[in-house]
């Protein structure tokens, strides 16, 4: 029996009259490869297939300009970028693919044959050898390109042979068919196969499916165990000995590369010729501000010539990451991988970045050195700076993100270290900005120094072996104790004092408990053993 699912509209949404009639471009993210999907945006007559129980389907074309073809080809291609396919708009690379390994998705006005749905697919058509397509009904979406590309992606992963990824409660009473996320801004994060809308972050997923809170469906596993193809060759080596090497051209240097499955990591080499100030702007793909349409959510790791870590960026709240450091002469190495975050899990951060890296021009100091420590609720910065030139300007910076930082103090030419009680909770970053009599400026190495930790809930432990999980509160917090998924399975009080929460129930693996107050929540992770 032929399984027929339906992308359904979870908002009313508006269809006015409108009459588009741009030129296709011709796309491809993979020439090479042998399985095909087509991104049919011109009109297509479907006949002979499954869905002719009453005689042929015309459809009519997507009504959409070159501008949202083409972001629609790049969100829809960024979804399938670890595998080794092609996702095109040509429909002449769809035509030379093997009829059993390719899929053609009408993107069309034309739903009234249907009915009231974002898309509708048959589960496991890709290898049919029919020519059964897939359709994405674009005025029911309003032409809204970031929708559509949503749809698209949804109902090739239906033909690809997955199903909806659900959500349930802790007695598994199915809650939704489509699991919606979890999560806000640029992290927000939702399954691809369940409905991501309304979040930036849409991934694929290892969850429960529609038919059962047991029914775990490994995305990744179904489209590279069944349908022909499997993940892209490695693009960059993984060790310290196989790393690719950077071209440097003017003190600058660029490196793009794909990180294809969640064990994957990319480690880059490069060589500063002498002392100086390096930036880096590691950025996942994506198709506009707040890296829309972007599926990696990037960690940069810095090591030095012997191989010793010298720090890890990866700003809590954005998918990309920025280096801006002083470093001597010497060969380094760079370690890129996709991390998960608060509201995404850490199995499909997966996709395209781009390295864009500048050294510039020598310090004109010895050292110029930054450390930080916790005393109490203060926080106490101390440094080194040894330099050829007189120092004209001393400051003191701070970021939450990592990213962004912003001056909260300048001190005398002569200080050497400061100490205040921070204003934010939570991990704060330092760095130093100097300015020299020659018109120079430079910025130390960042530091990193956690918040009091008595201002917060804290776990007793982060392993769980027996029936509970206990947690010191100095006040009264909420608590909410999830899977991966974003299944909220406890959720509570918390007074002051020591407080136990029920595992007893819980199997063995990784959990999220978020503590919250009325401006502010945390996370930690937890391990049932």
């Amino acid at each position: 029996m032929k399984n027929v699912l339906r992308y359904v509209l979870f908002v009313l949404l508006c269809v006015g009259s409108r009459q588009v009639n741009a030129q296709v471009p011709l796309y491809n993210s993979l020439p090479s490869a042998t399985a095909t999907v087509f991104l049919d945006f011109d009109g297509h007559t479907v006949s002979g297939t499954s869905w002719n129980y009453s005689g042929p389907i015309v459809c009519g074309g997507a009504n959409l300009t070159t501008a949202q073809i083409t972001e629609i080809f790049n969100r829809v291609a960024e979804d399938y970028r670890p595998f080794n396919i092609n996702i095109t708009t040509d429909s002449t690379k769809y035509l030379a693919a093997p009829i059993a390994q390719r899929m053609r998705v009408i993107l069309t006005v034309s739903s009234s044959w249907y009915g009231s749905a974002g898309g509708v697919s048959f589960v496991g058509s890709f290898t049919w050898g029919d020519d059964t397509p897939a359709f994405v009904f674009t005025a029911l979406l309003n032409y809204n390109t970031k929708n559509i590309a949503e749809a698209a992606a949804h109902e090739t992963g239906h033909t690809l042979g997955q199903y909806h990824q659900a959500v349930y409660d802790a007695q598994c009473n199915k809650l939704s068919d489509y699991n919606t996320g979890t999560g806000t801004g640029e992290i927000g994060w939702a399954p691809i196969m369940g409905v991501g809308y309304t979040q930036n972050l849409t991934l694929w997923n290892n969850g429960p499916n529609s038919f059962g809170c047991g029914n775990l469906q490994s995305d990744l596993d179904i489209i590279t165990s069944n349908n022909g193809f499997s993940y892209r060759t490695d693009d960059h080596g993984n060790t310290f000995a196989a790393a690719t090497t950077a071209s440097i051209s003017s003190n600058q240097f660029s490196v793009n590369g794909i990180i294809e499955k969640n064990t994957d990591v990319d480690m880059i080499k490069f060589t500063m010729p002498s002392g100086g100030r390096f930036q880096l702007d590691a950025t996942p793909y994506n198709v506009g501000t707040g890296n829309s349409g972007s599926d990696l959510d990037m960690q940069v790791s810095l090591y030095n010539s012997s191989q010793t870590l010298l720090n890890v960026y990866n700003p809590s709240n954005l998918l990309s990451s920025v280096i801006d450091t002083s470093l001597g002469a010497g060969t380094y190495y760079l370690r890129v991988e996709g991390k998960g975050n608060i509201y995404a899990p850490n199995y499909a951060s997966l996709g395209s970045y781009s390295l864009q890296a500048k050294m510039l021009s020598t310090l004109p100091l010895h050292k110029l050195e930054l450390t930080g420590s916790a005393s109490g609720d203060n926080h106490k910065l101390n440094w080194e700076i040894v330099a050829d030139e007189r120092i004209t300007d001393l400051g003191v910076e701070m970021s939450t993100d990592g990213r962004n930082f912003s001056r909260i103090t300048t001190v005398s030419n002569d200080a050497r270290s400061f100490t205040y009680r921070p204003y934010v909770s939570g991990n704060v970053q330092y760095r130093l900005n100097v300015s020299f009599d020659d018109g120079r400026q430079y910025y130390s190495n960042v530091v990193n120094i956690k918040g009091n930790s008595a201002a917060r809930p804290q776990l007793v432990g982060n392993l769980v072996t027996g029936s509970s999980i206990r947690v010191s509160s100095p006040g009264n917090f909420n608590y909410a104790l999830m899977d991966l998924n974003g299944r909220v399975l406890r959720k509570g009080n918390l007074v002051n004092g020591i407080n136990t929460i029920d595992a007893g129930n819980l199997i063995n693996g990784m959990y999220i408990i978020k503590f919250a107050d009325n401006e502010q929540q945390w996370t930690d992770k937890i391990v049932r053993q």
